[in-house]
Order: structure tokens, then sequence, then C-alpha cells
């Protein structure tokens, strides 16, 4: 009855962690994470095969190790979205300045594979790509930065991180990756925009991404290479474009069945940059609006949810981040239906890879912990209160 009477609140003190942890994260969005990892391993049965035979190993080799790798990538992002923001900030910074300097000493201890581009460390068993680890980390920093520079004497933070991602960009034109490189600039970019940066900035990063596109077309015959063939009217039938063409036109509306595509036997990367053509030849369309109505869901309950957040940075790294992740899956999309030019990237926590299903998990563990529920007024009220 006092209490009530004079309106005092009961704190609940000494909660377990995974109760709270459960009450306040998004379940919604770690189902589509499962079910998205899920959906990779169903179709890696199929698209890795092939792969696994002309290498003269076991047929679920690949299957295998992306279950490992899936696994260990899901047991991280629950363990990282159970930590507090200001751990994940420190940790992102330090994280920061470890994956650049991995980054820095890739042409001098780093591996191409065969591949004409120098973007791996060889482990033996395994290789390690820091461009992945890099994006979430480099998402916290510059949020970090640009919510620093906010505040009354705070740092120059919007210089110093358009500095960083300038550095970045470099080192991976060096390697060459120009798509992890257009990845960076896009996550600064969506952080400086929501930051209510002038928008003069802005336009001047993208004319320098225009004009970088333009040196790269004429000095790099590989990138001249494949923004022809996008911009030509017809597909080469011998192109990994023309498979992928091939196996989602063959698959329809339901697909082919289980195990009744052809395109895992031509298509060298069936199993990581095009597993989406795999998955409409045996599955259809429905499989590929599965994928995407997955993927929305994720992006825009992140975003609803970073919409009520009202601490710069967790809402600048949120942003980012669930950012990031939507627009690697509309890459590794529309190059599969020919709406972008052909880019390796993979779709996440679908395609097969081990750098990038740890990195990926890592990066959404960060976007739960960010977007978990905590006690606060509603971003509309603080903005009202700093006004009177």
């Amino acid at each position: 009855m006092t209490e009530i009477a004079h309106g005092t609140v009961i704190v609940q003190s000494g909660e377990a962690v995974l109760p709270r942890w459960w009450r306040t994260v998004d379940r919604v969005t770690i189902f589509c994470i499962f079910s998205l990892f899920a959906i990779g391993i169903l179709l890696g049965f199929a698209a890795s095969t092939p792969l696994a035979e002309r290498n003269g190993l076991d047929p679920f080799y690949y299957v295998t190790r992306q279950a490992a790798f899936g696994g260990l990538a899901l047991v991280v992002m629950l363990v990282v979205s159970m930590l507090n923001p200001l751990m994940i900030r420190r940790l992102g910074v330090i994280g920061f300045f470890g994956a650049v300097f991995a980054l820095a000493m890739l042409p001098a201890f780093g591996t191409d594979f065969g591949q004409g581009a120098v973007r791996w460390f060889s482990l033996g068993f395994a290789s390690v790509q820091p461009a992945e680890f890099l994006k979430p980390v480099f998402v916290i920093f510059t949020a970090w930065m640009i919510a620093a520079s906010q505040e009354i004497g705070g740092p120059p933070g919007k210089t110093v991180s358009l500095f960083s991602m300038v550095v970045i960009v470099g080192f991976l034109v060096m390697q060459p990756d120009f798509g992890q490189g257009a990845l960076v600039v896009f996550a600064w970019s969506v952080i400086y925009f929501v930051s209510g940066a002038p928008m003069v900035i802005l336009f001047s990063v993208m004319a320098m991404v225009a004009a970088g596109g333009v040196f790269a077309y004429a000095n790099s015959e590989h990138v001249a290479r494949r923004i022809d063939g996008f911009l030509s009217t017809e597909i080469d039938p011998t192109t990994q474009i023309g498979y992928a063409t091939d196996a989602i036109r063959n698959g329809g509306l339901f697909g082919a069945g289980l195990g009744e595509g052809t395109v895992r036997w031509t298509l060298p990367d069936a199993h990581t940059d095009f597993i989406i053509a795999v998955a409409a030849e045996e599955y259809g369309v429905v499989m590929v609006y599965l994928i995407i109505a997955l993927f929305v869901t994720i992006a825009l309950r992140s975003y609803f949810r970073l919409m009520r957040e009202r601490d710069t940075f967790i809402r600048l790294a949120g942003t980012g981040l669930v950012s990031l992740l939507a627009l690697q899956a509309f890459i590794n999309l529309g190059v599969a239906v020919r709406l972008l030019p052909a880019k390796g990237m993979t779709l996440p926590f679908v395609s097969y890879g081990g750098s990038s299903l740890i990195a990926m998990g890592i990066s959404v563990g960060m976007l739960l912990a960010f977007t978990r529920s905590r006690p606060q007024g509603e971003i509309g009220d603080y903005l009202l209160s700093r006004q009177r």
C-alpha cells in the first residue's frame, strides 16, 4: 500500500544474465538468422558436392566445414549480443586497429590462392580474410568518432573517420578488392548521413567514388571486362552470369526438386557467390522470395528498434551495421539476376566461407546488442526536452 500511495518503483536486482537477455533481445531477428543458416546448409548439400568431387574430397567436406564455421558464428553472435554497448565499443575500437594492421600486412604475408588478389592469410588448416572482420569494427569506430564529435569540446571525429575510411579503401584497392572498398564507403556514408552531416560532403564522396570507378575501368582489364559484360545486350552462356540466368529460368516458381539441379556442376562459385542460383533452380522463386523476406524482416525490425534509441552512438552504429548487412545481401542477389555487375560477394549466413560467416556473426551480434530493449524515454521526448 505504501508503494502504491507514494509511487515508488520496485527495482529487480540480481536478475540473471540469460533471462534478462532473452527478455530484451529481438527474438524474431535471431529466428531469421538461424533460418538463413539452415537454408545455407540445405543448399550446401547440393552446391558444394560437385566442388568436393573435383578436388578429390569427401562429398560433404564443404558442408561439414560450413556447419562448423556457421555453428561457431552463431555462438559468437549470441555471446556478443549479451554484451553491453560500452563493452562492444571498447572491443570494437581495439579490433579496428588490429584489423587495419592485418590489412596493411597482407602485401607482405598474404596469399591470393591463385585468384589474382592478395586478400587472405593462410593458416594451413584455414584462411582468414581481414577485410571481412574489418567491416563491423570500422562501423563501431566511425560511429564512436562521429558521436564523440557532437559533444561539446569533442574531437574532430568526422574528419578522423573520413581519413580512416580513405586509408582503408586505399589498402583494399591495392589488393585489389573494389567490392569491399565500396561497402566501407557505403557504411561510412550511411553513418555520416544519419548523424545529420552536410550533404555537400556526401556528394563529394560520391563524386570521388565515381572518379575511382572510372579510373578502375580504364586501368583494370578485370574490372573493365565485368562492366562490359554487364552492359552488353547479350549474355555469354559460358560465363557465371550465363549459368546463373539459365538456372533461375529453369527453376520456375517451385523449382526442379532437391538434387535435380544442374547448375551446381557447371558454376564454379555455386557454393559461394552464386548460391542463390542453386536455390532458384532446385526450389524455385519461392525459396528466393523466402530468403529475401528474411533479410527484409531483419532490416526493418532493426531500423524500427533503432528509431526509438536516443543514445547517439548506439543509433549510428546499429544503423551502419544493419545497412551493411542489407547492402551485402542486395549486391549478392543483384549480381545473380544481372541487376549489378559481377562482383564476388557472399550472401550473409547462406554462402560458404569461414571468414564471412564468423565476421557476420560478430556483426549481427553487435546489432542484436544495440537493438535490445533498454529502459529509456522515446527519442521524440528526448529531442523535445533538449529544445526546451
